[in-house]
């Protein structure tokens, strides 16, 4: 999987100074503290080159941090701060040496070091990506199957490497898998996935080298062929030159003359409509909301993806390791987009930065990472009283925090979005382009779609992780995970005509996994059992809301579920420990499993009314379709907490009401050219 390019800021130390003054625990690390950080870490290997992953905050311990939440939030003296920690994993570079060390800032020191199993690999970086396709066109062997396709001169060959994925073989040593592509010479920008090449290079970093070519099958099933004169097809493309616009769109603009409504403070608070939360960025989940309260009241300690696994369907060598954890292997901080004004946001628009590193140990910036702005989300609440024909509405303002990640072929549009009824969303919209491989003319197969002449797409699904760690009311109270169905009463002298039916809650007792079940209506929520609710006596609840999506499809036996260890359940829950952050395991290039969130399950924790952690999995079942080539539309797939029984009515009933004298609604009628509705508003 390639990475996108992030953009690098010539005025890095500089615009680092005013960080550095005073320190929040949760603030992301800081240039000198990356820089510090480097060279502790080099120090320990005099004269020897490193690469490195990440340079990145490790998590302040979480019962320190209570302690200092609540006298912040109280008024009280603050304890001292935790240490500030980096985590920093590093290649001894040419090598398989993976170690990872533990800095603590404060003190100056490498706190601890670890050399990992040979089994476990480090994330795929840009700068070794472009080594490894400049290599990969070196080689006289990939020169040899290039000739044997007899191009003419204005086409030229395009390699992409992934991760090598897991079998079971060669799984120890750390590879890529380099699909080839075929594309018109000077047009970087035209769609290369719509001519595939049956051959592919296996690429050892370590070596420097090509260890292989293996020969891709084109036909249905597992045989192949050597490699034929190349046969152009149409192209087929999506850049805006060579395609004819449509002329009937008019310009849509977002105004707010007064600007937006929410604030954000240097050191990361934002606020708005009575939410507040700590923002925070990193190289592996990009945006990570922090301490997350409404009203003042603390409802979540940290939120933030955890993982998106995306496993491929094609039975054939070697697709049948195609597999990306786009978190785990690759980053979302990575391969995060710079956004643009006018084109990825609109309206009034608030920009953050992330602070990474390169593979020396420099720190890079991420400029316009993500980016913050208000819209419209219709109606919020309305009421018409039809005895004196009084409508009361208001609309629904709604917080966008969004990034936008490309991974190789694909983008992930990722949002949080607020409104002001206390509830949120994660949103995530996929498209970009699909994953491509060569098909003989004539074939279909049961594994994918023949998007393009001598082109199939194969299916594959698109799972995602949220991971919650709630506070509901409290820092200090437990929480629960409980399930509610609706049930049918029984027809008797309680319900005599048979129309009823009650809904039946029941507490998750021990750490493990859950399904959604429609044909009961289940539904999952985050209860504190010690906050009621003044007027029902109820526990104060956040409801989950999770869109049913079809578990992991691969076979148990298979290395893409093992791999996959959260993927086949709607709900995970355990009890929090540290460093348990991310459900697919720590390391998953090439991973083999039992390192996330399955092993931590096997310990059979109580998660009654403890600290505990929610995982919620859902995403998308893709069975391409010719509509989604050469790029697909948006397809959007989101998760809904809602507040139930927290409040004692509804929290938006204070939005001020919806009026055209606010507005500014234009009608639209035949005259509207010369001028809106005469003039009138």
């Amino acid at each position: 999987m390639g990475l996108s390019r992030g953009s690098q800021s010539q005025s890095v130390t500089e615009r680092a100074v005013s960080v550095d003054m005073a320190v929040h625990p949760f603030a992301d690390l800081s240039v000198s503290e990356i820089d510090q950080a480097r060279r502790l870490i080099q120090s320990l290997h005099p004269n020897v080159l490193l690469s490195f992953k990440a340079i990145t905050l490790e998590e302040p311990n979480k019962q320190h941090m209570l302690d200092y939440l609540e006298a912040e939030h109280g008024g009280a003296a603050k304890p001292n701060p935790p240490p500030r920690m980096a985590y920093c994993p590093y290649y001894l570079r040419g090598t398989t040496d993976l170690r990872t060390a533990w800095v603590n800032l404060t003190k100056g020191t490498v706190a601890k070091t670890e050399k990992l199993d040979p089994e476990f690999h480090g994330n795929v970086d840009f700068a070794e990506v472009v080594e490894v396709e400049q290599v990969v066109m070196q080689d006289p062997a990939v020169h040899a199957e290039i000739a044997k396709l007899e191009l003419p001169d204005h086409l030229e060959v395009i390699p992409e490497p992934w991760g090598f994925g897991s079998d079971g073989v060669d799984d120890a040593r750390r590879l890529y898998q380099i699909y080839m592509f075929v594309r018109e010479k000077g047009k970087p920008d035209y769609n290369h996935y719509a001519h595939p090449l049956s051959f592919s290079p296996v690429f050892d970093p370590v070596l420097g080298r090509i260890i292989r070519i293996e020969q891709i099958p084109t036909g249905a099933g597992h045989e192949t062929k050597d490699v034929e004169p190349f046969k152009m097809t149409p192209s087929n493309e999506y850049v805006p030159e060579e395609v004819t616009p449509r002329g009937d769109l008019k310009p849509l603009h977002v105004a707010q003359p007064e600007g937006p409504s929410f604030s954000i403070s240097q050191d990361r608070v934002l606020r708005w409509q009575k939410w507040q939360m700590r923002l925070s960025f990193n190289y592996r989940e990009g945006l990570v909301l922090r301490d997350v309260r409404y009203d003042g009241k603390p409802l979540f300690y940290r939120v933030s993806l955890s993982e998106m696994t995306v496993p491929y369907g094609d039975p054939r060598s070697p697709y049948h390791r195609k597999m990306a954890f786009d978190l785990g292997d690759v980053g979302a901080g990575m391969v995060a987009n710079n956004l643009s004004l006018g084109c990825d946001c609109l309206g009034h628009i608030a920009y953050l930065d992330g602070l990474l590193c390169d593979r020396e140990g420099t720190p890079v910036r991420k400029e316009n990472a993500v980016c913050i702005h208000e819209q419209d989300g219709g109606i919020g609440w309305k009421h018409s009283n039809y005895r004196t024909e009084r409508a009361c509405v208001t609309r629904k303002r709604e917080l966008v925090l969004q990034s936008i990640l490309t991974v190789s072929n694909y983008e992930y549009i990722l949002a949080f979005v607020f409104n002001q009824a206390a509830e949120f969303e994660y949103e995530v919209r996929a498209t970009g382009i699909l994953s491509t491989a060569a098909i003989d003319e004539g074939i279909t197969v049961d594994y994918g779609t023949v998007v393009h002449p001598g082109v199939l797409a194969a299916h594959h699904q698109h799972i995602l992780s949220l991971r919650i760690d709630p506070a509901l009311g409290s820092y200090r109270q437990g929480n629960r995970l409980t399930y509610t169905e609706a049930h049918a009463m029984a027809m008797d002298s309680e319900n005599p005509f048979g129309n009823g039916y009650r809904a039946i809650s029941t507490p998750v007792k021990l750490a493990g996994g859950l399904d959604l079940d429609t044909s009961k209506s289940r539904t999952f929520a985050i209860q504190n059992v010690g906050m009621k609710n003044p007027i029902n006596s109820l526990p104060a609840s956040y409801k989950i809301q999770v869109p049913p999506v079809q578990p992991l499809l691969a076979h148990p036996d298979s290395f893409h579920y093992r791999r996959a260890e959260f993927a086949d359940h709607s709900i995970y829950v355990t009890k929090y420990a540290d460093d348990e952050l991310f459900c697919g395991g720590k390391f998953t290039n090439q991973s083999r499993g039992g390192t996330g969130i399955k092993n931590w399950v096997s310990r059979g924790d109580n998660v009654l009314d403890e600290d505990i952690v929610v995982w919620v999995q859902f995403g998308l079942n893709h069975i391409p379709r010719i509509e989604d080539f050469p790029v697909m539309p948006c397809e959007t797939v989101k998760v809904h907490l809602k507040p139930v029984n927290f409040f004692t009515r509804n929290p938006a009933l204070d939005v001020p009401p919806s009026s055209q004298h606010a507005n500014r609604s234009v009608l639209v009628s035949q005259d509207a050219a010369n001028g809106c509705c005469g003039g009138k508003l």
